[in-house]
Parts: structure tokens; sequence; C-alpha cells
């Protein structure tokens, strides 16, 4: 019996604790069919094999499914399922179509290139699965909306995997400038990682582990590059087909933070300025080398994002209050104008924000009860969105005013002509 058939008959139906017998589930032994989530993988290179080793790590989840374009990430894939479970059970899928509509399946995970992200997550959610989706939510902005639309439409539980919402520092510091310790920020700063460099990388023969074409999917169409080794994998970010390179890479994760500590989830900049970005004049790689923007919102809050070495604190979240008090977050550590304000210790009538020690069991225990995550999809959308303004900005090379709400550019159709990017024949959503 599944978790969504024995969902469906009602506790009701049975008059006993129904068990999957160890024998079904190998190593993992025995568990009660209602805490038993079945889950798929979709995309299972570096970052895809970290997100399933740690979802194999829960005692309530049982992986069936894996499914790769890389015909040797699969086989690993494939490995790690059947070794943590002591049989080989575990399918494996060169499409991802054919996993989705398998049926008996709950939730997926899935870690892909960036232009992939829009199609293979509307599908999923469309399939009725609950989904754990890599940052940045999408590629562009129209895609991230299609995304939202979807799990919206279809009732399903969505977590993005910009984890740093649950780790401490990160939420004690969103958390203190939430409740005011620092007073009304007027200014914030977001630092990025520094662009990848470029150069002049040869057409090469596709390794025959690879389906190419299936890689590409909705991009335009080129000839073989390897971008890392003897193929596609990894630096597919710096070029702009398929990521806008380390802005879109990070912005999930440092403005999505700062995002958190200001109260803009929801929303969006009023306009973007002062954008500039240095651009390779030559070579494969097509992303920023350098980049710096200006994002303003409807309560006069500025926030300048930029590659770390254009920040005065370097990468992270800087929050400056009105009386000139600041608090800095960035992996490894915090800090404040004053150690006296991360000493603080909220009240019992001040804001408190949305507390995860762990991002993957916050998402499990969220298929359960039907919450909303620690990242939901809006959250995410919004957060890379000021990316991707940004990224606008400097494509266009003029100051642009945004709506918000409606999600367009105010008098520039030929800024809205970037919020979406079109797919090769025979992809859509």
């Amino acid at each position: 019996m599944k978790r969504r058939d024995f969902l469906k008959a009602g506790v009701g139906a049975v008059s006993f604790p129904y068990l999957i017998p160890s024998a079904a589930m190998g190593k993992a032994g025995t568990v009660a069919p209602s805490n038993r989530i079945v889950m798929g993988a979709i995309g299972t290179g570096s970052m895809g094999t970290g997100d399933l080793r740690g979802f194999l790590g829960k005692k309530e989840v049982q992986f069936v499914a894996v499914c790769d374009v890389d015909s040797v990430h699969m086989a690993n894939a494939k490995k790690h399922v059947d070794d943590k479970y002591g049989n080989t059970d575990c399918r494996e899928y060169g499409d991802y179509r054919d996993l989705v509509a398998r049926g008996d399946l709950d939730a997926v995970i899935h870690a892909l290139p960036d232009h992939w992200h829009g199609i293979v997550s509307v599908a999923c959610a469309r399939a009725g699965l609950d989904i754990h989706g890599q940052k940045p939510l999408a590629r562009t902005i129209k895609g991230g909306r299609a995304i939202c639309d979807a799990v919206k439409r279809y009732g399903r539980v969505w977590q993005t995997g910009s984890w740093q919402r649950s780790v401490g520092t990160f939420h004690k510091a969103a958390e203190l400038v939430n409740a005011g310790v620092i007073g009304k920020v007027k200014y914030c700063e977001v630092g990025l990682p520094n662009g990848f460099g470029s150069g002049v990388l040869p057409v090469t023969p596709v390794p025959e582990r690879l389906n190419y074409d299936m890689w590409l999917g909705p991009a335009p169409w080129r000839e073989h590059v390897a971008f890392n080794g003897d193929t596609v994998h990894w630096n597919w970010r710096w070029v702009m087909d398929y990521s806008g390179g380390q802005l879109t890479d990070w912005a999930g994760h440092h403005i999505d933070i700062a995002h958190w500590g200001l109260g803009f989830d929801g929303t969006g900049p009023v306009s973007i300025t002062e954008a500039k970005g240095v651009y390779p004049t030559e070579g494969t790689y097509d992303v920023p080398t350098a980049y710096r923007f200006k994002n303003t919102y409807a309560n006069g809050v500025e926030m300048v994002v930029a590659n770390a070495s254009q920040q005065p604190h370097g990468m992270g979240a800087c929050w400056y209050g009105e009386n000139g008090q600041w608090i800095h977050v960035r992996r490894g550590g915090m800090k404040a104008s004053s150690p006296e304000i991360l000493k603080t210790v909220l009240g019992p009538n001040d804001k408190r924000l949305y507390k995860s020690t762990d991002h993957k069991q916050n998402f499990l225990d969220c298929i359960k009860s039907r919450k909303k995550t620690i990242t939901p999809v809006e959250t995410a959308h919004r957060s890379i969105s000021a990316g991707l303004l940004g990224e606008i900005a400097m494509l266009t090379g003029r100051d642009l005013k945004w709506d918000p709400v409606k999600e367009t550019f105010i008098g520039d159709e030929a800024a809205n002509r970037y919020l979406s990017r079109p797919f090769r024949a025979p992809w859509h959503y």
C-alpha cells in the first residue's frame, strides 16, 4: 500500500496499524505507510547527489527512482539508493516524464541546470507531486511565476534548496533585523561571489554517456562544448542560455536572507538603477564577471547587490539601521556594529521568524502537515526575481521601473521582453 493510497482510503478503512514489512524496505526497516514518503530524484549530479544522500538519511523516505541524462550520474545515484536498502529495486529513467508518470510517487527532488527548472517543476506539480527544487527557482521571472501558479493550482508543497534559512546564524540575524533591533532599516548590501573568467572552449564530441539534446532541452541549440572535464556539467553556469552566473546562482541565498530580514518575501523592488555589468568580450562564457545594481522598494529601502569585491563586508547580507547600527551575516558567522546587538534577547511580544533547524526534514514534515515550508515557492520567486531584475537592467543599460504586483516593467516593452526566454521546440510548460 502506497502512502497516497493509504491516505485516500482513510484511517477508518483499517482497524490495525498497517506496516510495510522490512523485506520490502531492505535495510530501512519497518515504517507505517501513512508516514512513508515515496520519492524520486531528477538530476543526480553534484547537487542532486548531495540532496539524494541527505534525504536517504531520513527514516520516513523511500526512494524508488532516479533520473538523469548522464548515464554515469544515474548509475551512481541508483547505487546510493540500492546500497541504502540492500536491494537492486531502484529504477532508472533517462527522461523525467517517464519518472513523473509512474503514479506511485509522493514527492520528487530536482537539481537541474537553471533553464530546465520551469518545465520540470510545472510537470511535477501537474502530476500531483510535492517538490524540493534547487535554487534559483527559475532562469526567468515568467518561468518563476509559472512554477508559482502550478504549485498553487495543484495544491503542492514546495521547498527551495535555499538552506541558509535553516541555519541558526542566518535565522538569528534576520530575526533581529525583522524585530527592529537596529531600528528602521533604510539600506542593505548583498555581496555575491565574484564572476568567473572566460576563454575560448573548443567544440568537442558528445560523450556516449550523455543525452546532449535532452540536456539542452528548451535552450537554443549549440554544438557540444566541454565546460568541465569532457562534458557540460557544472560550468554551464557561466553561459546565459542556462544561467546568469554567480548573480543568479547566489541570489537565491543572500538576497533571500536580505529579503527575510526586511519582510520582503512576497514583494519586489519598484525600481532598479545604477546597474553595471562587466561582460566578457570574447570566448565561450558570457555572464558578467563583475556586476552591481541598486533595487529600491516601495517603502524606500535601498538594496545594493554586487559581487563581493565591490562590497565593504564582502559576501553575505548586511542591513543598516537608521541610527548607523548594522548587522552582517554570511556563511561562517555574523557580526554587528556593536557586539551587544547580537546579545539581544527578544521578548515574548517581539516578532519571530519561521524556525527550522533541518531544511530537508522541514520539507518532509510539511508534506505530512500540508503547511508551508520555510522557503516556499513565492518566497523563492521573489528572491531570484530581485537578482534577475538586476540582470535585465544591466543588459538593457538603463534604469527601470518595476511593478511588483503585475510583474512588468512600466513603460519599457523592450525590457519586458527579457522576462522570458523562447523555448526550443517541442518544449513548453
